[in-house]
């Protein structure tokens, strides 16, 4: 008897220990408790083990923040002191660069249209619009906004040469996009 307790002790420890280190690295924030098994009809104790209950969520986007270094054409993003995630990007060219500063989040669309500033023509969502999958604002002045999207033309990424916008690949956007939320700060360094 003594022994299967033992065993039965030693498996639970083990169990919480796995769950809590899958937690701990998994890219899913676990909520945990842990409740003894009580009858109702009885009110007798049935396991002096705890259960543990893991309910996964959605990543979490508390305390995340990007910051953008133009320089190296590089966006990290961080939750709390950990980097969590770096992609390269394509920024503002000599002329219309990405403005240097301190910002948060104020748009977010998902499959965006885009209006030509010069023409006037509007491009529906889909393969050929310049801002790709998603489209994430940081700035704007009256009408005209800047911010992180993906775009078609992957030999962009990693060169200044937007107006001012922060293009990403489509599949590191659709990432970031999951990982921000309105409000997010960002960071614009040289």
């Amino acid at each position: 008897m003594e022994n299967s307790l033992y065993i039965r002790t030693s498996l639970s420890i083990g169990l919480c220990a796995m769950g809590l280190l899958f937690a701990s690295q998994s890219k899913y924030l676990a909520n945990m408790s842990f409740d003894k098994a009580v009858d109702d009809q009885t009110t007798i104790e049935q396991s002096a083990y705890p259960q543990v209950k893991l309910d996964f969520l959605k990543p979490s986007k508390k305390n995340v923040r990007l910051v953008l270094k133009r320089r190296m054409r590089q966006l990290y993003v961080y939750k709390g002191n950990n980097l969590k995630a770096r992609y390269p990007v394509a920024v503002g060219r000599a002329g219309l660069e990405t403005p240097i500063g301190k910002f948060k989040v104020i748009e977010m669309l998902k499959n965006p249209d885009w209006t030509n500033p010069k023409t006037g023509r509007l491009v529906p969502p889909g393969k050929d619009n310049p801002l790709g999958d998603r489209w994430i604002a940081f700035w704007n002045v009256n009408r005209e906004y800047i911010g992180f999207h993906g775009t078609p033309d992957r030999t962009s990424v990693g060169k200044a040469i937007s107006a001012g916008c922060v293009r990403l690949y489509n599949e590191d956007v659709r990432e970031l996009y999951e990982m921000v939320k309105i409000g997010t700060p960002v960071i614009v360094e040289h």
